[in-house]
């Protein structure tokens, strides 16, 4: 008789750094209250928020510049949040690159080692193979007043590189870049990333920053992060209503449910929410003239033009929906006056949450 081996679950993975239920006040300020935020070992995760959210704060939280008066920080299951930052296997980039005018490149890189008093041999060894990750090692011996901005930042990339951290932290450091660099940048930073098989964690307040290189996005607001999940499911499954806007741009319908029917002026959808009032997410681009054929899980509805701007590939359209405003992005369309019929897919239509 032959036995058929069960397949076995695989075993949860530990995160690498864990962020416990933390808060931070400053006097009378609360910037963070009770986040927890797990990241996973190789992840590049971003945190997005307007200024003002707590995004920095946490950021110096895990990298030791500051304590959490609540929570804990745990690092593969070790409490770091009580150690100073030098004993954390944590490096942290900032957004001025902060390098030594009077060192050369190859000293800029090393300068952490030779405090640390690692060997001659080994400091040589390490400082040429962080520049190389970076492609930097043709410039071992510049000044950083030769650099360009984006060849600094390498730099102090390898800077945090060559201590072998763990976890490398990252606030703003594209900020300063014009924006033909900072797009060049970005694809770089994230190659870069996957090569050396860290985790990174990249602050900034630039959603499309974020949206581009990003495992996973988590949108602080007020101290308190909104929604954590990765750039595809945060665009396409906001949690809030603020997400929906901050995040790309949104249509926001606040309709009435009864009986599993939602009524905002001329869009009428089934849902599986509550009686009563709710919010809906519905993103313009989502919106386009309806078909001929009938399509199945599609929401029809009837809109006369206000407003039309052309936008290159696509036109934005500003729709009167029954005394409700819609705005739809529709690529290369030719509305005809007066009133024309609109549709979208029932999946498009999301329920969220009313901001706090």
């Amino acid at each position: 008789m032959t036995t058929t081996a069960v397949p076995q679950a695989p075993a949860a993975t530990q995160p690498l750094l864990s962020v416990n239920r933390v808060a931070k006040t400053f006097g009378k300020n609360i910037v963070l209250s009770d986040v927890s935020l797990d990241i996973a070992q190789g992840e590049f995760l971003s945190i997005l928020g307007e200024s003002g959210s707590g995004k920095t704060t946490l950021l110096r939280l895990i990298a030791g510049f500051e304590r959490p008066d609540s929570g804990t920080i745990q690092m593969a299951g070790e409490r770091i949040d009580s150690l100073p930052p030098y004993k954390r296997r944590v490096n942290t980039v900032f957004q001025s690159y902060a390098l030594f005018p009077h060192l050369t490149v190859a000293d800029n890189v090393a300068y952490g080692l030779k405090v640390s008093k690692a060997p001659r041999g080994e400091i040589d060894s390490r400082v040429r193979e962080a520049l190389a990750m970076v492609k930097m090692e043709g410039f071992a011996a510049s000044k950083p007043s030769k650099l360009s901005g984006g060849q600094q930042q390498r730099v102090a990339l390898a800077r945090a590189l060559v201590n072998r951290p763990k976890l490398l932290l990252l606030d703003e450091p594209l900020s300063a870049l014009d924006a033909n660099l900072r797009r060049e940048m970005q694809f770089e930073l994230k190659s870069l990333q996957r090569e050396v098989g860290i985790a990174f964690v990249f602050v900034t307040h630039d959603q499309e920053e974020a949206m581009t290189m990003s495992d996973r996005v988590a949108l602080l607001r007020f101290g308190e992060l909104e929604q954590v999940a990765t750039p595809r499911e945060i665009y396409s499954k906001p949690a809030t209503a603020y997400v929906a806007q901050f995040i790309g741009h949104s249509n926001l319908l606040r309709c009435n449910v009864s009986r599993g029917i939602a009524r905002c002026g001329n869009v009428i959808c089934t849902t599986s929410e509550a009686d009563g009032p709710a919010v809906f997410s519905l993103r313009p681009e989502a919106i386009r003239l309806a078909s001929a054929a009938g399509a199945t899980d599609v929401v029809r509805f009837k809109a006369t033009v206000l407003r039309q701007v052309f936008q290159g590939a696509t036109e934005l359209f500003e729709l009167d929906c029954g005394g409700m405003t819609l705005n739809a992005k529709i690529y290369s369309a030719r509305v005809p006056a007066g009133e024309s019929e609109f549709e979208f897919a029932l999946s498009d239509f999301v329920p969220v949450k009313e901001s706090r």
